[in-house]
C-alpha cells in the first residue's frame, strides 16, 4: 500500500511531441505510490514523445471532463503549444478541478496551459522559459519564479525534463499530505 493508494491521477499529454521524461518519470512515481493513473490526450491511439517514447492513449480529455480526479497533471514538450495551450475543453477541466480543490500540476511548456486556463492569477509558478511561454504566464497574471519546481497552494509547476522526478515527488507530497 503506497501513500497514494486509492488516489486517481489524470495525466494529459500532447498526441505528438510530448516530453518523454515528463510523462514517464512522474507516472512511475505515482504508480509506485499506489495511485491509478489515467492517460489522456486530444485523441486516442499511440502518442509519440520527443525522444521516441510511445504511450497508448485510451481516453480523450473530452470524455473525462466530468470525471473526478485527485490530481490533474499536464505534461510538457514541443507538442504542448500546438495541442494543449488553446484547448478550451482542457481549460474547463483544469478550472473545474481547481474549483474542486484538486491538485494541479504542469511541467515545462505546459505551465502556460494553466495560465491560459485562468488559474494562475497571483500564483507563484514556473515554466520552461521561452518568449511565448513567459508572455502567456504574464497575461495569465502569474508571478513567474525562475526555479526548477514551484509549489503554491495546490498548484505545482516545474521548468523542464531535468526536474521531472522532483515534480512528481512534490505532487505525491501534496496528495498524501
Amino acid at each position: 500500500m503506497g501513500r497514494l493508494s486509492g488516489k486517481k491521477i489524470l495525466m494529459v499529454i500532447a498526441p505528438d511531441q510530448f516530453r518523454d521524461e515528463e510523462l514517464f518519470q512522474p507516472k512511475e512515481i505515482f504508480e509506485k505510490e499506489g495511485a491509478s493513473v489515467v492517460l489522456a490526450s486530444t485523441k486516442k491511439g499511440i502518442a509519440k514523445g520527443m525522444l521516441g517514447g510511445k504511450a497508448e492513449v485510451l481516453s480523450t480529455i473530452y470524455e473525462l471532463v466530468s470525471e473526478p480526479f485527485d490530481a490533474v497533471v499536464i505534461v510538457g514538450g514541443m507538442g504542448s503549444p500546438t495541442y494543449l495551450w488553446n484547448n478550451e475543453e482542457l481549460h474547463r477541466l483544469i478550472k473545474r478541478s481547481f474549483e474542486e480543490s484538486r491538485v494541479i500540476g504542469a511541467i515545462c511548456l505546459s505551465g502556460a496551459v494553466l495560465a491560459k486556463a485562468g488559474i494562475l492569477k497571483g500564483v507563484r509558478a514556473t515554466v520552461y522559459p521561452t518568449k511565448e511561454s513567459l508572455l502567456e504566464m504574464e497575461k495569465g497574471g502569474s508571478i513567474y519564479i525562475k526555479k526548477d519546481v514551484v509549489v503554491d497552494g495546490r498548484i505545482v509547476s516545474a521548468s523542464g525534463p531535468h526536474v521531472a522526478r522532483n515534480f512528481g515527488m512534490e505532487i505525491v507530497k501534496l496528495l498524501s499530505g
